[in-house]
């Protein structure tokens, strides 16, 4: 008995076979080998092909599936995870019309700003938790504006996940969360957000059907099962964006947990049981997986987009073939502070942290006759964590605790450089799990399928690899943060 996990990501599609009964991993894959293009045909703008995610994801599978050595008739059921905020828009023969505007795109920033204003604060706030903002609505509005010949032909928009479940399935829907995520729901009246409807003049068919994130979400038709290599009639029973998906793969489901990634985006994600908002939506929240009539859960989403992607591009730019193990090593050998040495890793489009500014990335008191790429290493990953920790203080004010974080030992989180310099920042103890947003999905599947009679059985397999503490000597660091912080602020 097995179950399958896909994690539709920006850089890769990665496909994990969990053995159910023993909740461990019996193979991963990923495709492609190098980063998945991000087409960008103006600055601020990013766009991803949707059937480049689908080859890709074909093959994750195969790979899989082959490493695991198993028959796929064994695979019982299928979870997808994928990332947030981004539009695919089909025609009525379910062909994409468009690149899809993926969720570090800026150019609908001023029609969510707009909308904001005009729907007005109150309203937003108090039905949305969050203004349109640079979200999924906002960028249909965008393509309404200025490609009417494209929006005129839409039949139906999809999150990435659905496309991904539909392209599996042949049936195009969506979750109440994956609505939330695109500011298509409303939190007071628990229904598809008429006034955002309303406002930006669309027809509410063209949102897709609503199923269950745990639950019968369509089966694998036969010609999926052809160009895949899995059963026809597998079914999709969860999906979830990639964010509430990284906090359900590390059990973190009730109010007062916390869980983070780092991967081209960093997160920090918590759940509340409160209706709560930022009044400047620097943070967002949106459905968790788990939330219930009978029990609320919300997921407050801090985002940062400049955080993998920066310790990449740096990578990239070093000019020589380094490994990131080799880049943790020598910013290991700088101490903390990075010798005044700043950067500010906002580089990768607008920032809801920053109220949706894009700042670019910048680098601060560079001195040619101090600094080496050992500090510039360090550098940019002690402004990852600078980033995050900026926007762990708007969620505090927000009443969120932030005392343990649960992370997948996996991207950012292999480097102890930016490890420590997040737990020494922010005063919280991390807590590094074996696992992974594809072992999440694989999970979510078999509560979905009634494979797991409750979450607790779900996560039997999940062990604990590593524990960091805060340091109680971090004056230097403190020091730093204060230095970054003006220099944003500038």
């Amino acid at each position: 008995m097995y179950l399958l996990g896909l994690d539709v990501g920006t850089s890769s599609i990665k496909a994990s076979i969990l053995n159910a009964v023993t909740g461990e991993c019996t193979a991963t894959a990923s495709s492609p080998e190098t980063e998945m293009e991000i087409i960008a045909p103006k600055a601020g703008w990013a766009e991803q092909d949707p059937e480049l995610w689908w080859k890709h994801t074909r093959l994750a599978i195969a790979a899989a599936l082959w490493k695991a050595m198993i028959n796929p008739e064994e695979i019982d059921a299928i979870g997808i995870s994928y990332q947030m905020h981004g539009l695919v828009c089909v025609d009525k023969d379910f062909k994409v019309l468009r690149n899809a505007i993926i969720w570090c795109d800026s150019r609908a920033v001023d029609y969510g700003n707009t909308a904001f204003k005009e729907i007005g604060p109150e309203k937003c706030l108090s039905h949305l938790l969050n203004s349109p903002g640079n979200f999924t609505a906002s960028k249909l509005k965008w393509v309404k504006e200025n490609e009417p010949e494209v929006y005129n032909r839409i039949h139906k928009i999809m999150l990435p996940g659905d496309y991904i479940a539909a392209k599996l399935t042949g049936d195009i829907c969506t979750t109440e969360s994956g609505l939330s995520e695109g500011i298509f729901w409303d939190f007071k009246h628990r229904r598809p957000a008429e006034s955002v409807l309303k406002y930006f003049g669309f027809n509410k068919k063209i949102l897709a059907d609503i199923v269950p994130t745990f639950g019968y979400q369509g089966k694998v038709t036969e010609l999926a099962a052809v160009s895949t290599g899995l059963k026809s009639g597998t079914p999709v029973s969860y999906r979830a964006g990639d964010q509430p998906n990284n906090a359900f793969s590390l059990n973190v489901l009730n109010p007062g947990e916390i869980a983070a990634t780092a991967g081209t985006s960093g997160v920090v994600y918590g759940v509340s049981n409160l209706v709560q908002y930022d009044p400047l939506s620097r943070v967002n929240t949106f459905l968790h997986v788990n939330n219930a009539d009978t029990a609320l859960r919300n997921g407050i989403l801090l985002c940062v987009n400049g955080t993998g992607i920066m310790n990449s591009w740096i990578k990239k730019m070093a000019g020589e073939s380094i490994s990131y193990d080799q880049m943790n090593e020598l910013a290991a050998s700088i101490k903390p502070g990075s010798d005044g040495l700043l950067i500010l890793p906002f580089g990768n489009g607008a920032e809801r942290v920053l109220e949706n500014i894009e700042t670019g990335c910048s680098i601060h008191n560079l001195n040619f006759n101090i600094h080496g790429k050992a500090h510039l290493y360090r550098a940019a990953q002690e402004g990852i964590a600078f980033a995050l920790y900026y926007g762990i203080k708007v969620m505090q004010k927000m009443g969120v605790e932030i005392k343990v974080i649960r992370a997948g030992k996996a991207n950012m989180f292999l480097s102890p450089v930016f490890s420590q310099t997040l737990a020494d920042i922010s005063g919280a103890t991390i807590e590094l799990y074996n696992t992974d947003g594809s072992q999440g999905a694989a999970r979510g599947a078999g509560v979905g399928a009634g494979i797991y009679k409750d979450f607790e059985t779900a996560f039997a397999g999940l062990k604990k690899l590593e524990t960091i503490s805060p340091s109680t000597d971090n004056l230097t660091l403190t020091k730093a943060y204060e230095n970054w912080e003006k220099a944003l602020a500038k």
